[in-house]
């Protein structure tokens, strides 16, 4: 009795010290990490392992090399490494895992974390592989949501949201502040450009201005790479986290996707990354965000977008108006509905030409025309 007391004892001082260093007094999560594949090799891998498990994480490492303070699960090559990894995760036997890669159904893709060069600042990219879904514009309102779950659960409380300047930004932005005004709290981030405004350029990336930066799974795998590898030739991906968790609504399995290209700095970081998710409880914070999303009508608000984009009313012939002097810009319009822009203000009459400016898509319209062509914009849902 005495000796189960004395384990118990010494037990319960192993767990108090393991929270001191790792910020957790519950038990160590555990991590495992696909170790073969890499452009580097398996010494690259483990060398990650090792610093992660330095940081009170049980790292399970499958593949072929041992080292102290790691658990090692042999495994002839790549590919049973994969299905030994898919089996510890559905037993349960481990919290989650860190691989090279991952077939994610549609619905699911993942939320990277970088660390930007001019600032050093953390900003989460929302998102880098998979597909949230399979029309641009709903992925990257769905981005936004996953972005904002994997801040929440690293402990990010309010994160700012930024998206990129990218083909579909300014709808995404529409829907993003029709779901704000119905509910959801979103915290716009503001762009370091003198013109502010929640839309981002590549200066914002640079600098971090948004804790979470929206844009499409394939430009945020370019991102990525971008951020993590600019010092090295690319060859070498040296900082940040990793292209993240795979996020969906209902989807709970945490698989956190890296490079054949990360280094060991990033290998062990994303290990570290999987660690604060699951003491973040992600998949809890994911129910409370879809849910608290739903609530404000993104399922509504979506099924909307999908409605316009299959309507095939024939647009009628629209003659423009006299042409005048336009210098008054009109921004904030996606590039694809520009011309659409164009002929319902010359459908009521008012000249409008379209053009490029400085921060995207413009429609340019005479001084005196202006605030009635915002209007009119407005109403027909090109701006917001």
């Amino acid at each position: 009795m005495a000796g189960k007391i004395e384990k118990m004892i010494a037990e319960t001082f192993l767990e108090m010290a393991e929270g001191l260093t790792s910020g957790s007094y519950g038990k160590k999560p555990k991590i495992a990490l696909t170790g073969m594949g890499s452009e580097h090799g398996e010494t690259n891998a483990m060398a990650a392992a090792v610093a992660a498990a330095r940081d009170g994480i049980e790292v399970w490492y499958i593949g072929s090399l041992e080292a102290e303070g790691v658990k090692t699960v042999h495994v002839a090559d790549d590919e049973e490494g994969h299905a030994k990894m898919e089996q510890l995760l559905k037993a349960g036997e481990v919290d989650g895992a860190v691989t090279m890669h991952f077939p994610f159904p549609i619905g699911v893709s993942t939320v990277g974390r970088a660390v930007t060069p001019a600032f050093g600042r953390e900003m989460y990219l929302a998102n880098t592989t998979g597909t949230s879904s399979t029309d641009r514009i709903e992925g990257m309102v769905r981005n936004t949501v996953a972005g904002i779950i994997t801040a929440k659960a690293c402990g990010v409380a309010e994160p700012t949201v930024g998206i990129l300047n990218v083909d579909g930004a300014r709808q995404t932005e529409k829907l993003l502040r029709q779901l704000a005004e119905n509910g959801y709290p979103i915290r716009f981030a503001q762009s370091a450009r003198a013109d502010g405004g929640a839309v981002m350029r590549g200066n914002d990336v640079l600098q971090g201005s948004a804790d979470v930066m929206v844009m499409d799974s394939l430009t945020g795998n370019v991102m990525s790479k971008l951020l993590s590898a600019y010092s090295t030739g690319g060859s070498f991906e040296a900082v940040g986290y990793g292209y993240g968790p795979g996020i969906g609504e209902g989807y709970e399995q945490l698989v956190m996707i890296i490079s054949r290209a990360s280094g060991a700095p990033v290998i062990a970081n994303a290990i570290r990354f999987a660690a604060q998710l699951v003491r973040g409880n992600v998949f809890q914070v994911a129910k409370e965000e879809f849910a608290a999303a739903n609530k404000a009508g993104l399922k509504e608000l979506l099924a909307g977008l999908k409605s316009a984009a299959k309507s095939t009313e024939k647009e009628e012939e629209v003659k423009a108006p006299a042409k005048e002097v336009v210098t008054a810009q009109i921004p904030g319009i996606e590039v694809m509905d520009l011309d659409d822009a164009v002929r319902v203000l010359w459908k009521m009459g008012v000249y409008a030409e379209s053009g490029m400016g400085c921060t995207g898509p413009i429609v340019l319209v005479s001084e005196a025309n202006k605030d009635r062509a915002v209007k009119a914009l407005q109403d027909a849902g090109y701006v917001g």
